[in-house]
């Protein structure tokens, strides 16, 4: 696939757009981690451990943080992926490198 290319100008105007859809994304990753952890985890207690809530055992918080890294990822390239895309509509101009 072609390498889309970008002026300086284009990175520059999409700044803020990736900065409200970064925030929009973690914002909706987090509300995504807390429903799954609610169906997937063992017990009464639905909100995620922390790392240092000593009533969990740390296989517990090594796996809750690894399921929030992944959907966070996921999310966050997902709306990246999109805005950029939405951008290029908009202007003619992909906003990437």
């Amino acid at each position: 696939m072609p390498k889309k290319s970008s002026s300086t100008s284009a990175k520059v105007l999409y700044r803020p757009f990736g900065l409200a859809g970064s925030i929009v994304g973690g914002l909706l990753a987090g509300a995504i981690f807390k429903q799954v952890w609610k169906q997937a985890a063992p017990g009464p207690k639905a909100d995620p451990p922390g790392p240092l809530e000593t009533e969990y055992p740390l296989r517990e918080i090594l796996i809750a943080a690894a399921i929030q890294g992944a959907i966070y990822s996921v999310v966050k390239t997902v709306i990246d992926r999109q805005g950029a895309r939405m951008f290029e509509r908009a202007t003619g101009e992909w906003p990437g490198s």
